[in-house]
């Protein structure tokens, strides 16, 4: 098994939840966020990225490591959420850092900022 199989059964799992295939938003916790719309998971995302940030900063003096990941995991699921509103999957972020690996940050974010000013025409 691979660290993706979850993360493409989760997805599944998501992608069943759209109202569209039928998720019944009194019934289901994901359904009732897509049926409200992106603004109720966008915020779900922001809340739940503060709360990665408070859990890190507890490790950073004792706290729990398992509270940190407890908090990253609400994150990803409500940012695979999202992807699944916009038609996106796990497989998409994972073929973005692949495209990414063995490449410095620094580089990665020059080029990006290279592709921005192409596609603006300047």
């Amino acid at each position: 098994m691979t660290a993706a199989d979850p993360l493409a059964r989760l997805a599944d799992v998501i992608e069943s939840r759209k109202p569209a295939n039928g998720g019944n938003p009194e019934a289901s916790y994901v359904a009732r966020l897509l049926h409200k719309g992106p603004d109720a998971f966008l915020k779900k995302i922001g809340e739940e990225a503060t709360e990665v940030v408070m859990a890190a900063k507890d490790v950073d003096h004792g706290g729990d490591r398992a509270k940190l990941v407890g908090e990253v995991a609400d994150l990803w699921f409500h940012s695979m959420i999202a992807l699944a509103h916009y038609g996106l999957r796990p497989a998409d972020v994972i073929a973005e850092l692949q495209r990414r690996e063995g490449m410095s940050g620094i580089e990665e974010k020059a080029l990006r900022k290279v592709r921005a000013r192409e596609a603006g025409g300047e």
